[in-house]
């Protein structure tokens, strides 16, 4: 008998394949698939998969690449009750192999791109059996030709764990937090009840299924019994032509995604049919927000990581505009607060980002430790820095580990970023605090600048400076800025990875190339 308190939930494939079966519920790899489709599909890798020896209760680790069959098997994890661990494919063989011994799990499936990768990752102690995408979907066979036999669940236990998900690595070793069936319903509510859901709905997914961003629009379009459009990758000017002629609705981006968006579109009105776009990965660049506002372009903030499920603070829509800079107030049910030190952070104090709520992770597997440590008296410690202002609006600051502190004074990287994506000749740009003998930390920033820039080094440091001193205080302005031609590194999901360019700062000190 199931907990009252937490009853069961219906498998969300299987309810709109009986309820709307000739609705559309994913576009993907040049083709669509109704409910009924999709629900057929995800039987048969079900059935293929405990063919397998894959069991409930084991892992199933993945290594693809965004793809129909990602989604397919998302879904066929789910009712074998078993856990998926989609891993990314843009790590190296190294990574990998100790992620696949952190999880363990039973198969890895693998796609021609990523096979020999595969190969290499699973020679690590206690390695999966890797088995093609192809193989683990029966590609090919129709459910009676598939031996074996599986007890498909098509109820759900909240508390089961539908997904590992490693954190990006963005400091420290990835941890891989494990994100309930309850947690993604209660993202998936949380949303709606912030954006509403239309029957015509279709959601974009070009961020990796194995990001928590990608994989949740996934299964909150289960939910709903909307539409997934899933895109092999991100490309600008594919996302802008689906846009345009794919009747999308909402789409989830990063910065860095959004500001190629709208440099391919040269300035063009996106189509009405487009209600929203959800900005995530950090703090939105406000040189970004007053362009979108220019073209009219719907973006909702938000704020969120792999540990609450994707989004946990998301904007109302009729507020972005007017409240420029904050991420906005939670979703429903879910809590934030201020921490400093101790005690609770006075409105308008800057401290760390608590949450609390159902979208919060059940914890980090096989780490017990890094999980006492970050969920304490029920509230996850999110490690970022930020402020509630007098209406309840989030402002996320930066991530405490980035803190700058020069002299004394407290430095935020966003706000200095921010400065220097005024100017018109910067493309991208990261700062980061670097020891000094002197102040203890000076600031530094790394710039790309636009193609065929009018500033040029090597005046292009100076220039920047004073730009940045006519908008900052003094200790706020980089004491150095290095003009570079590749572009910053980022993690899969866009993050800007400020821990890679420290090493590369401290490299090139230690070289003797200051």
């Amino acid at each position: 008998m199931p907990n009252v308190s937490s009853p069961l939930l219906p498998d969300w494939i299987a309810h709109w394949a009986a309820t709307a079966p000739e609705r559309v519920a994913l576009l993907a790899d040049g083709h669509e698939w109704t409910f009924a489709a999709l629900d057929a599909d995800v039987t048969l890798a079900v059935r293929r998969l405990a063919s397998l020896g894959l069991k409930p209760g084991d892992r199933l680790a993945t290594l693809l690449h965004n793809s129909a069959g990602a989604v397919v098997l998302t879904h066929a994890a789910l009712r074998l009750g078993a856990t998926l661990v989609p891993l990314n494919v843009r790590l190296t063989d190294g990574e990998l192999a100790w992620m696949i011994t952190d999880s363990p799990s039973r198969l890895l499936i693998a796609e021609p791109r990523t096979s020999g990768l595969a190969e290499r990752a699973a020679r690590a102690p206690r390695a999966p059996v890797v088995v093609s995408l192809s193989d683990a979907l029966g590609v090919g066979e129709d459910d009676a030709d598939v031996e074996g036999s599986a007890n498909l669940s098509l109820m759900h236990d909240p508390e089961h764990v539908l997904a590992v998900i490693y954190t990006s690595g963005t400091t420290g070793r990835p941890k891989g937090a494990m994100l309930t069936v309850g947690n993604f319903w209660w993202s998936a509510i949380g949303s709606a009840l912030n954006l509403g859901v239309r029957s015509d709905d279709r959601w974009l997914a070009c961020l990796p299924l194995f990001h928590v961003g990608g994989l949740s629009i996934m299964v909150r379009c289960a939910i709903y019994g909307t539409a997934a459009v899933v895109h092999d990758g991100f490309d600008a000017s594919a996302v802008n032509s689906s846009l345009d002629d794919e009747r999308i609705t909402l789409v989830s981006v990063v910065a860095v995604m959004l500001q190629r968006m709208i440099d391919d579109r040269a300035e063009r009105p996106y189509p009405t049919s487009l209600r929203c776009v959800l900005l995530g990965g950090g703090p939105a660049p406000l040189p970004l927000l007053e362009r979108c506002a220019r073209l009219g372009v719907p973006v909702v903030t938000t704020y969120g990581m792999t540990e609450t499920t994707s989004q946990v603070v998301t904007m109302l829509p009729e507020d972005t505009r007017h409240r420029p800079g904050a991420a906005g107030r939670p979703l429903y049910p879910n809590a934030i607060r201020i921490a400093e030190g101790t005690r609770e952070a006075d409105a308008g104090e800057p401290g760390e980002i608590l949450v609390k709520g159902p979208v919060v992770m059940a914890g980090y597997s096989g780490d017990p430790q890094a999980s006492a440590r970050t969920l304490v008296d029920g509230w996850l410690r999110t490690g970022d820095v930020g402020f509630v202002d007098d209406h309840g609006y989030l402002h996320v600051l930066d991530r405490r580990d980035d803190l700058i502190i020069t002299g004394g004074e407290n430095v935020y990287p966003v706000e200095v970023e921010t400065a220097l994506l005024t100017h018109p000749s910067v493309a991208e740009t990261g700062v980061v605090g670097v020891p000094d003998s002197r102040w203890g930390q000076r600031v530094v920033a790394v710039v790309r600048l636009v193609d065929e820039s009018p500033v040029a080094p090597p005046n292009a440091s100076e220039l920047l400076r004073a730009h940045c001193r006519s908008l900052l205080a003094g200790y706020k302005t980089p004491s150095e800025i290095r003009i570079v031609s590749d572009a910053l590194p980022r993690t899969a999901a866009g993050k800007l990875q400020r821990g890679i360019l420290r090493e590369r700062i401290a490299a090139s000190v230690a070289d003797g190339d200051v």
